[in-house]
Protein backbone atom coordinates (compact mmCIF):
# COMPACT_ATOMS: atom_id res chain seq x y z
CA UNK A 1 0.00 0.00 0.00
CA UNK A 2 1.26 3.57 -0.62
CA UNK A 3 1.58 6.21 1.26
CA UNK A 4 -0.98 8.17 0.06
CA UNK A 5 -3.67 4.91 0.01
CA UNK A 6 -2.47 4.78 3.81
CA UNK A 7 -3.23 8.17 4.32
CA UNK A 8 -6.75 7.63 2.49
CA UNK A 9 -8.14 5.38 4.74
CA UNK A 10 -6.86 6.86 7.89
CA UNK A 11 -8.87 9.78 6.54
CA UNK A 12 -11.87 7.51 6.08
CA UNK A 13 -11.56 5.84 9.22
CA UNK A 14 -11.40 9.72 11.10
CA UNK A 15 -14.59 11.05 9.47
CA UNK A 16 -16.24 7.97 10.80
CA UNK A 17 -14.90 8.14 14.27
CA UNK A 18 -16.62 12.32 13.83
CA UNK A 19 -19.80 11.61 12.31
CA UNK A 20 -19.87 8.27 14.92
CA UNK A 21 -19.02 11.32 17.95
CA UNK A 22 -21.45 13.91 16.46
CA UNK A 23 -24.09 10.72 16.99
CA UNK A 24 -23.12 9.97 19.93
CA UNK A 25 -23.24 13.21 21.09
CA UNK A 26 -26.74 14.20 20.58
CA UNK A 27 -27.87 10.17 22.44
CA UNK A 28 -25.63 11.61 25.69
CA UNK A 29 -27.84 14.44 25.54
CA UNK A 30 -31.00 12.53 25.50
CA UNK A 31 -30.03 10.44 27.88
CA UNK A 32 -29.52 13.24 30.46
CA UNK A 33 -33.44 14.85 30.08
CA UNK A 34 -35.73 13.36 33.07
CA UNK A 35 -38.49 12.82 30.15
CA UNK A 36 -36.29 12.81 26.59
CA UNK A 37 -39.06 14.59 24.03
CA UNK A 38 -39.92 11.78 21.57
CA UNK A 39 -39.57 14.72 18.80
CA UNK A 40 -35.48 15.26 19.99
CA UNK A 41 -34.93 11.61 19.61
CA UNK A 42 -36.21 11.35 16.28
CA UNK A 43 -34.94 14.92 15.45
CA UNK A 44 -33.55 15.54 11.80
CA UNK A 45 -30.23 16.04 13.37
CA UNK A 46 -29.78 12.57 14.59
CA UNK A 47 -31.58 11.71 11.42
CA UNK A 48 -29.22 13.52 9.67
CA UNK A 49 -26.21 12.31 11.50
CA UNK A 50 -27.38 8.32 10.81
CA UNK A 51 -27.63 9.16 7.24
CA UNK A 52 -24.27 10.61 6.97
CA UNK A 53 -22.80 7.64 9.02
CA UNK A 54 -24.71 5.43 6.39
CA UNK A 55 -23.17 7.40 3.23
CA UNK A 56 -19.72 7.32 4.24
CA UNK A 57 -19.90 3.65 4.76
CA UNK A 58 -21.07 3.32 1.66
CA UNK A 59 -18.74 4.16 -0.42
CA UNK A 60 -16.29 2.27 1.00
CA UNK A 61 -14.55 -0.58 0.26
CA UNK A 62 -15.55 -3.76 2.60
CA UNK A 63 -11.90 -3.89 3.28
CA UNK A 64 -12.03 -0.27 4.53
CA UNK A 65 -14.76 -0.91 6.72
CA UNK A 66 -13.18 -4.43 8.17
CA UNK A 67 -10.24 -1.66 9.53
CA UNK A 68 -12.56 0.96 10.52
CA UNK A 69 -14.66 -2.03 12.95
CA UNK A 70 -10.78 -3.32 14.21
CA UNK A 71 -10.33 0.42 14.85
CA UNK A 72 -13.01 1.27 17.29
CA UNK A 73 -14.04 -0.42 20.61
CA UNK A 74 -16.90 -3.05 21.08
CA UNK A 75 -19.35 -0.71 21.53
CA UNK A 76 -18.65 1.87 19.06
CA UNK A 77 -17.83 -0.99 16.27
CA UNK A 78 -21.39 -2.64 16.70
CA UNK A 79 -22.85 1.08 15.92
CA UNK A 80 -21.48 0.99 12.64
CA UNK A 81 -21.63 -2.54 12.24
CA UNK A 82 -25.59 -2.36 12.23
CA UNK A 83 -25.25 0.30 9.68
CA UNK A 84 -23.68 -1.61 7.10
CA UNK A 85 -25.35 -2.48 3.98
CA UNK A 86 -26.48 -6.03 4.28
CA UNK A 87 -25.72 -7.01 0.91
CA UNK A 88 -22.05 -6.13 2.28
CA UNK A 89 -22.34 -8.13 5.53
CA UNK A 90 -20.76 -11.35 3.97
CA UNK A 91 -17.53 -9.90 2.46
CA UNK A 92 -17.08 -7.72 5.50
CA UNK A 93 -16.91 -10.27 7.66
CA UNK A 94 -14.04 -12.19 5.69
CA UNK A 95 -12.08 -8.94 5.48
CA UNK A 96 -12.23 -8.71 9.21
CA UNK A 97 -9.85 -10.69 11.57
CA UNK A 98 -11.22 -14.13 13.38
CA UNK A 99 -11.36 -12.17 16.73
CA UNK A 100 -13.25 -9.12 15.73
CA UNK A 101 -15.60 -11.52 13.56
CA UNK A 102 -16.60 -13.17 16.08
CA UNK A 103 -18.00 -10.16 18.33
CA UNK A 104 -19.69 -9.49 14.95
CA UNK A 105 -21.15 -12.47 14.43
CA UNK A 106 -22.26 -12.61 17.83
CA UNK A 107 -24.47 -9.43 17.18
CA UNK A 108 -26.44 -11.29 14.41
CA UNK A 109 -29.68 -13.44 14.35
CA UNK A 110 -29.52 -16.19 12.04
CA UNK A 111 -31.38 -15.05 9.34
CA UNK A 112 -29.14 -11.96 9.07
CA UNK A 113 -25.98 -14.72 9.31
CA UNK A 114 -27.76 -16.96 6.37
CA UNK A 115 -28.39 -14.09 4.22
CA UNK A 116 -24.57 -12.78 4.63
CA UNK A 117 -23.42 -16.26 3.47
CA UNK A 118 -25.77 -16.56 0.83
CA UNK A 119 -24.06 -13.76 -0.92
CA UNK A 120 -20.48 -15.66 -1.22
CA UNK A 121 -18.47 -18.49 -3.40
CA UNK A 122 -18.55 -22.02 -1.65
CA UNK A 123 -15.06 -21.11 -1.34
CA UNK A 124 -15.55 -17.99 0.61
CA UNK A 125 -18.34 -20.10 2.68
CA UNK A 126 -15.41 -22.43 3.68
CA UNK A 127 -13.50 -19.46 5.14
CA UNK A 128 -16.47 -18.54 7.58
CA UNK A 129 -17.50 -22.17 8.32
CA UNK A 130 -15.58 -22.69 11.31
CA UNK A 131 -16.60 -19.29 12.69
CA UNK A 132 -20.66 -19.90 11.96
CA UNK A 133 -23.39 -22.01 14.37
CA UNK A 134 -23.71 -25.69 12.83
CA UNK A 135 -27.66 -24.19 12.31
CA UNK A 136 -26.76 -21.19 10.21
CA UNK A 137 -24.28 -23.92 8.75
CA UNK A 138 -26.86 -26.42 7.80
CA UNK A 139 -29.46 -23.56 6.45
CA UNK A 140 -26.52 -21.91 4.23
CA UNK A 141 -25.53 -25.30 3.15
CA UNK A 142 -29.66 -26.25 2.04
CA UNK A 143 -30.46 -22.91 -0.02
CA UNK A 144 -26.62 -23.92 -2.28
CA UNK A 145 -27.72 -25.29 -5.58
CA UNK A 146 -26.30 -29.01 -5.82
CA UNK A 147 -23.05 -27.82 -7.40
CA UNK A 148 -22.38 -25.07 -5.58
CA UNK A 149 -22.78 -27.78 -2.46
CA UNK A 150 -20.49 -30.39 -3.56
CA UNK A 151 -17.95 -27.75 -3.97
CA UNK A 152 -18.49 -26.80 -0.42
CA UNK A 153 -18.39 -29.98 0.77
CA UNK A 154 -15.18 -30.29 -1.13
CA UNK A 155 -13.74 -27.01 0.83
CA UNK A 156 -14.45 -27.75 3.93
CA UNK A 157 -12.67 -31.38 3.42
CA UNK A 158 -8.98 -29.90 3.49
CA UNK A 159 -6.91 -28.86 6.24
CA UNK A 160 -6.48 -24.65 6.73
CA UNK A 161 -2.69 -25.88 5.78
CA UNK A 162 -4.05 -27.86 2.35
CA UNK A 163 -4.21 -25.96 -1.26
CA UNK A 164 -7.59 -26.85 -1.53
CA UNK A 165 -8.61 -24.56 1.67
CA UNK A 166 -7.34 -22.04 -0.94
CA UNK A 167 -8.92 -23.26 -4.08
CA UNK A 168 -11.30 -21.00 -5.64
CA UNK A 169 -14.22 -22.71 -7.92
CA UNK A 170 -14.53 -19.60 -10.28
CA UNK A 171 -13.05 -21.22 -13.33
CA UNK A 172 -13.20 -20.48 -16.89
CA UNK A 173 -12.19 -23.43 -19.33
CA UNK A 174 -12.33 -23.76 -23.22
CA UNK A 175 -12.08 -26.89 -25.17
CA UNK A 176 -8.55 -27.28 -27.38
CA UNK A 177 -9.88 -27.69 -30.71
CA UNK A 178 -11.56 -24.51 -30.95
CA UNK A 179 -10.49 -21.45 -32.77
CA UNK A 180 -9.16 -18.91 -30.92
CA UNK A 181 -11.78 -16.21 -32.99
CA UNK A 182 -14.48 -18.36 -31.16
CA UNK A 183 -12.31 -17.96 -27.48
CA UNK A 184 -12.93 -14.76 -27.95
CA UNK A 185 -16.40 -14.28 -28.56
CA UNK A 186 -17.26 -16.53 -25.71
CA UNK A 187 -15.33 -14.33 -23.72
CA UNK A 188 -17.24 -11.28 -25.08
CA UNK A 189 -20.72 -12.97 -24.09
CA UNK A 190 -19.40 -13.62 -20.57
CA UNK A 191 -19.08 -9.88 -20.21
CA UNK A 192 -17.13 -10.19 -17.26
CA UNK A 193 -14.17 -12.62 -15.80
CA UNK A 194 -13.64 -13.52 -13.07
CA UNK A 195 -10.97 -11.43 -10.49
CA UNK A 196 -7.43 -12.34 -11.00
CA UNK A 197 -7.39 -14.02 -14.10
CA UNK A 198 -4.64 -14.24 -16.22
CA UNK A 199 -5.20 -17.21 -17.80
CA UNK A 200 -8.02 -19.80 -19.32
CA UNK A 201 -7.71 -23.25 -18.24
CA UNK A 202 -7.65 -26.05 -21.33
CA UNK A 203 -9.79 -29.22 -20.93
CA UNK A 204 -10.87 -31.90 -22.75
CA UNK A 205 -14.83 -33.75 -22.61
CA UNK A 206 -13.90 -35.31 -19.35
CA UNK A 207 -12.30 -32.34 -17.86
CA UNK A 208 -8.99 -33.54 -17.93
CA UNK A 209 -6.64 -30.48 -17.68
CA UNK A 210 -4.42 -30.27 -20.93
CA UNK A 211 -2.56 -27.08 -20.71
CA UNK A 212 -3.17 -23.27 -20.05
CA UNK A 213 -4.28 -20.34 -22.38
CA UNK A 214 -2.47 -17.72 -21.31
CA UNK A 215 -4.63 -14.32 -21.91
CA UNK A 216 -1.63 -11.99 -23.44
CA UNK A 217 -0.88 -14.85 -26.13
CA UNK A 218 -4.80 -14.90 -27.00
CA UNK A 219 -5.32 -11.46 -27.64
CA UNK A 220 -2.14 -11.60 -29.89
CA UNK A 221 -2.59 -15.02 -31.45
CA UNK A 222 -3.88 -15.62 -35.28
CA UNK A 223 -7.75 -15.89 -34.84
CA UNK A 224 -8.18 -18.79 -37.14
CA UNK A 225 -5.33 -20.94 -34.81
CA UNK A 226 -6.97 -23.26 -32.41
CA UNK A 227 -6.37 -23.26 -28.36
CA UNK A 228 -3.95 -26.48 -29.22
CA UNK A 229 -1.39 -24.58 -31.23
CA UNK A 230 -1.57 -21.60 -29.42
CA UNK A 231 -1.99 -23.03 -25.33
CA UNK A 232 1.08 -23.95 -23.00
CA UNK A 233 1.27 -27.29 -21.99
CA UNK A 234 3.91 -27.20 -19.45
CA UNK A 235 2.23 -25.23 -16.40
CA UNK A 236 2.90 -25.08 -12.37
CA UNK A 237 -0.27 -27.41 -11.23
CA UNK A 238 -1.06 -28.21 -7.31
CA UNK A 239 -2.60 -30.99 -6.09
CA UNK A 240 -5.23 -30.04 -3.20
CA UNK A 241 -3.50 -31.78 -0.52
CA UNK A 242 -0.59 -30.00 -1.32
CA UNK A 243 0.94 -27.83 1.65
CA UNK A 244 -0.31 -24.34 0.76
CA UNK A 245 3.23 -23.29 2.05
CA UNK A 246 4.36 -25.04 -1.13
CA UNK A 247 2.02 -23.11 -3.02
CA UNK A 248 3.14 -19.70 -1.64
CA UNK A 249 6.83 -20.64 -2.28
CA UNK A 250 5.81 -21.36 -6.07
CA UNK A 251 4.00 -18.05 -6.31
CA UNK A 252 6.77 -16.18 -5.13
CA UNK A 253 9.54 -17.71 -7.34
CA UNK A 254 7.70 -18.01 -10.57
CA UNK A 255 5.56 -14.69 -10.18
CA UNK A 256 2.44 -16.32 -10.83
CA UNK A 257 -1.02 -15.03 -10.78
CA UNK A 258 -3.13 -17.74 -10.88
CA UNK A 259 -2.38 -21.88 -10.97
CA UNK A 260 -4.53 -24.74 -11.25
CA UNK A 261 -5.59 -27.24 -8.82
CA UNK A 262 -6.25 -31.06 -9.85
CA UNK A 263 -6.99 -34.27 -8.73
CA UNK A 264 -4.55 -37.21 -8.84
CA UNK A 265 -6.16 -38.05 -11.69
CA UNK A 266 -5.70 -34.80 -13.57
CA UNK A 267 -9.03 -33.55 -13.63
CA UNK A 268 -9.04 -29.84 -12.73
CA UNK A 269 -10.91 -29.13 -9.70
CA UNK A 270 -10.27 -24.83 -9.44
CA UNK A 271 -7.25 -23.01 -9.25
CA UNK A 272 -5.44 -20.85 -6.81
CA UNK A 273 -4.66 -17.31 -7.05
CA UNK A 274 -2.62 -14.14 -5.98
CA UNK A 275 -4.71 -13.08 -3.56
CA UNK A 276 -5.77 -16.13 -1.31
CA UNK A 277 -1.82 -16.95 -1.69
CA UNK A 278 -0.88 -13.36 -0.21
CA UNK A 279 -4.32 -13.59 2.94
CA UNK A 280 -2.42 -17.57 3.32
CA UNK A 281 0.96 -15.78 4.03
CA UNK A 282 -0.38 -12.90 5.95
CA UNK A 283 -1.94 -15.38 8.33
CA UNK A 284 0.87 -17.11 8.26
CA UNK A 285 3.01 -14.13 9.61
CA UNK A 286 0.89 -12.91 11.96
CA UNK A 287 0.87 -16.56 13.57
CA UNK A 288 4.63 -16.64 13.89
CA UNK A 289 4.70 -12.93 14.92
CA UNK A 290 1.61 -14.21 17.80
CA UNK A 291 3.66 -17.73 18.48
CA UNK A 292 6.81 -15.79 19.72
CA UNK A 293 5.07 -13.45 21.49
CA UNK A 294 3.48 -16.75 23.57
CA UNK A 295 -0.21 -15.52 22.71
CA UNK A 296 -2.18 -19.00 22.13
CA UNK A 297 -4.23 -16.84 19.77
CA UNK A 298 -5.24 -13.90 17.53
CA UNK A 299 -6.88 -11.00 20.21
CA UNK A 300 -9.29 -8.83 19.49
CA UNK A 301 -7.71 -5.19 20.66
CA UNK A 302 -10.67 -4.37 22.31
CA UNK A 303 -11.47 -7.70 23.36
CA UNK A 304 -12.01 -7.95 27.48
CA UNK A 305 -10.09 -7.93 30.14
CA UNK A 306 -10.50 -11.86 31.19
CA UNK A 307 -10.55 -12.67 27.84
CA UNK A 308 -7.02 -11.01 26.96
CA UNK A 309 -5.80 -12.55 30.04
CA UNK A 310 -6.38 -15.82 29.19
CA UNK A 311 -5.14 -15.60 25.93
CA UNK A 312 -1.48 -14.32 27.27
CA UNK A 313 -1.27 -16.16 30.86
CA UNK A 314 0.18 -20.05 29.89
CA UNK A 315 3.20 -18.32 28.80
CA UNK A 316 4.01 -15.45 31.18
CA UNK A 317 3.23 -18.66 33.80
CA UNK A 318 6.28 -20.35 31.82
CA UNK A 319 8.36 -17.29 32.10
CA UNK A 320 7.54 -16.74 35.49
CA UNK A 321 8.96 -20.24 36.59
CA UNK A 322 11.83 -19.74 34.27
CA UNK A 323 12.18 -16.59 36.07
CA UNK A 324 12.43 -18.21 39.84
CA UNK A 325 15.31 -20.84 38.21
CA UNK A 326 17.15 -17.67 37.01
CA UNK A 327 17.18 -16.52 40.46
CA UNK A 328 17.82 -19.01 42.03
CA UNK A 329 20.94 -19.64 40.68
CA UNK A 330 21.90 -15.84 41.18
CA UNK A 331 21.36 -17.07 44.74
CA UNK A 332 23.99 -19.59 44.27
CA UNK A 333 26.71 -16.99 44.21
CA UNK A 334 25.47 -14.64 46.58
CA UNK A 335 28.60 -14.54 48.76
CA UNK A 336 30.18 -14.03 45.67
CA UNK A 337 28.08 -10.77 44.87
CA UNK A 338 28.01 -9.43 48.58
CA UNK A 339 32.43 -9.80 47.86
CA UNK A 340 32.34 -8.06 44.87
CA UNK A 341 29.40 -5.79 44.41
CA UNK A 342 30.06 -4.99 40.04
CA UNK A 343 29.07 -8.41 39.53
CA UNK A 344 25.73 -7.65 40.32
CA UNK A 345 26.25 -4.45 38.01
CA UNK A 346 27.71 -6.58 35.20
CA UNK A 347 26.04 -9.43 35.10
CA UNK A 348 22.47 -8.14 33.03
CA UNK A 349 25.04 -7.51 30.17
CA UNK A 350 25.95 -11.04 29.31
CA UNK A 351 22.50 -12.18 29.68
CA UNK A 352 21.31 -9.31 28.04
CA UNK A 353 23.18 -9.55 24.84
CA UNK A 354 23.12 -13.47 24.52
CA UNK A 355 19.06 -13.24 24.52
CA UNK A 356 19.17 -10.78 21.59
CA UNK A 357 21.65 -13.34 19.79
CA UNK A 358 19.64 -16.34 20.41
CA UNK A 359 16.47 -14.68 18.89
CA UNK A 360 18.26 -13.35 16.29
CA UNK A 361 19.04 -17.18 15.45
CA UNK A 362 15.97 -18.32 16.27
CA UNK A 363 13.93 -15.85 13.60
CA UNK A 364 16.26 -17.40 11.24
CA UNK A 365 15.69 -20.91 12.01
CA UNK A 366 12.35 -20.52 12.07
CA UNK A 367 11.54 -18.23 8.48
CA UNK A 368 14.42 -20.90 7.19
CA UNK A 369 11.82 -23.74 8.02
CA UNK A 370 8.64 -22.00 7.07
CA UNK A 371 10.77 -21.77 3.53
CA UNK A 372 11.49 -25.04 3.64
CA UNK A 373 15.28 -24.83 3.32
CA UNK A 374 15.87 -26.93 6.74
CA UNK A 375 15.93 -30.54 6.30
CA UNK A 376 18.06 -33.59 8.78
CA UNK A 377 20.60 -33.62 6.74
CA UNK A 378 21.49 -29.58 7.46
CA UNK A 379 21.01 -29.75 11.18
CA UNK A 380 24.53 -30.26 12.14
CA UNK A 381 25.38 -27.42 9.21
CA UNK A 382 23.01 -25.27 10.64
CA UNK A 383 24.57 -25.75 14.51
CA UNK A 384 28.43 -25.45 13.20
CA UNK A 385 27.49 -22.28 11.63
CA UNK A 386 25.40 -20.80 14.21
CA UNK A 387 28.54 -21.82 16.50
CA UNK A 388 30.83 -19.91 14.39
CA UNK A 389 29.01 -17.05 14.26
CA UNK A 390 28.63 -17.10 18.22
CA UNK A 391 32.00 -17.32 18.61
CA UNK A 392 33.13 -14.53 16.09
CA UNK A 393 30.29 -12.63 17.93
CA UNK A 394 32.12 -13.68 21.28
CA UNK A 395 35.69 -12.73 20.78
CA UNK A 396 34.60 -9.14 19.23
CA UNK A 397 31.73 -8.43 21.82
CA UNK A 398 33.66 -9.80 24.72
CA UNK A 399 36.52 -8.12 23.85
CA UNK A 400 34.40 -5.01 23.87
CA UNK A 401 32.60 -5.47 26.92
CA UNK A 402 36.43 -7.42 28.61
CA UNK A 403 37.50 -3.51 27.80
CA UNK A 404 34.99 -1.62 28.74
CA UNK A 405 34.83 -3.03 32.31
CA UNK A 406 38.59 -2.92 32.65
CA UNK A 407 38.20 1.05 32.00
CA UNK A 408 35.42 1.45 34.91
CA UNK A 409 36.57 -1.11 37.06
CA UNK A 410 40.54 -1.22 36.52
CA UNK A 411 40.62 -5.20 37.62
CA UNK A 412 42.28 -6.75 34.41
CA UNK A 413 40.90 -10.30 35.52
CA UNK A 414 37.42 -9.39 35.93
CA UNK A 415 37.54 -7.66 32.56
CA UNK A 416 38.92 -11.21 31.37
CA UNK A 417 36.23 -13.11 33.43
CA UNK A 418 33.16 -10.94 31.32
CA UNK A 419 34.89 -11.52 27.56
CA UNK A 420 34.65 -15.61 28.40
CA UNK A 421 31.86 -15.27 29.82
CA UNK A 422 30.18 -12.96 26.87
CA UNK A 423 32.01 -15.83 24.45
CA UNK A 424 30.25 -18.99 26.29
CA UNK A 425 26.84 -17.70 26.32
CA UNK A 426 27.03 -16.53 22.81
CA UNK A 427 27.96 -20.12 21.98
CA UNK A 428 25.29 -21.55 23.99
CA UNK A 429 23.02 -19.03 22.69
CA UNK A 430 23.66 -19.72 18.93
CA UNK A 431 23.01 -23.90 19.82
CA UNK A 432 20.26 -23.61 21.77
CA UNK A 433 18.74 -21.49 19.15
CA UNK A 434 18.90 -24.21 16.32
CA UNK A 435 18.12 -27.08 18.82
CA UNK A 436 14.50 -25.30 20.28
CA UNK A 437 13.05 -24.81 16.84
CA UNK A 438 14.10 -28.03 15.52
CA UNK A 439 13.13 -29.66 18.05
CA UNK A 440 9.78 -28.11 18.56
CA UNK A 441 9.13 -29.11 14.24
CA UNK A 442 10.47 -32.69 14.95
CA UNK A 443 7.63 -33.30 17.57
CA UNK A 444 4.97 -31.94 15.22
CA UNK A 445 4.70 -28.34 17.13
CA UNK A 446 5.09 -24.81 15.78
CA UNK A 447 8.80 -23.78 15.69
CA UNK A 448 7.96 -20.48 16.83
CA UNK A 449 5.26 -21.06 19.65
CA UNK A 450 6.96 -19.62 22.51
CA UNK A 451 10.64 -19.81 20.94
CA UNK A 452 11.58 -15.69 22.30
CA UNK A 453 10.48 -17.43 25.87
CA UNK A 454 12.35 -20.12 26.01
CA UNK A 455 15.66 -19.02 24.66
CA UNK A 456 15.32 -16.03 27.05
CA UNK A 457 14.73 -18.14 29.87
CA UNK A 458 18.10 -20.58 28.84
CA UNK A 459 20.34 -17.63 28.13
CA UNK A 460 19.13 -15.51 31.25
CA UNK A 461 19.87 -18.48 33.48
CA UNK A 462 23.02 -20.05 31.34
CA UNK A 463 24.50 -16.48 31.55
CA UNK A 464 24.26 -15.74 35.44
CA UNK A 465 25.70 -19.27 36.05
CA UNK A 466 28.42 -18.91 33.81
CA UNK A 467 29.49 -15.30 34.57
CA UNK A 468 29.11 -15.94 38.63
CA UNK A 469 30.85 -19.22 38.52
CA UNK A 470 33.60 -17.37 36.17
CA UNK A 471 34.13 -15.23 38.67
CA UNK A 472 33.79 -17.06 41.43
CA UNK A 473 36.32 -19.57 40.25
CA UNK A 474 39.03 -16.92 39.33
CA UNK A 475 38.26 -13.97 40.96
CA UNK A 476 37.20 -14.93 44.44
Amino acid sequence: MTEENHENLEDKLQKVIYLLQKYKLVEGFVRLQDTPEPELIESIIQKQNLSNLRQALDKLHPADIAHILEALPLEDRLIIWGLVKAEQDGEVLLEVSDAVRQTLIQDMDSEELVAAAEQLDADEIADLAPDLPSDVMEDVFQALPMEEREQLRAAMSYSEDAVGALMDFDVITVRGDVRIEVVLRYLRRLGELPDHTDQLFVVDRTEQLQGVLLLNQLLVSDPEATVMEVMARDTVKFLPDDKAEQATHAFERYDLVTAPVISSEGKLLGRVTVNAVIDFMREKADLEARSQAGLSEEEDLFAPIWKSVRNRWAWLAINLVTAFIASRVIGLFENSIEKLVALAALMPIVAGVGGNSGNQTITMIVRAIALGQVNQDSTLKLISKEIGVGIVNGIVWGSVVGLFTYAIYRNMQLGLVMALAMLLNLLLAAFVGVLIPLTRKKFGRDPALGSSVLITAVTDSGGFFIFLGLATLFLL
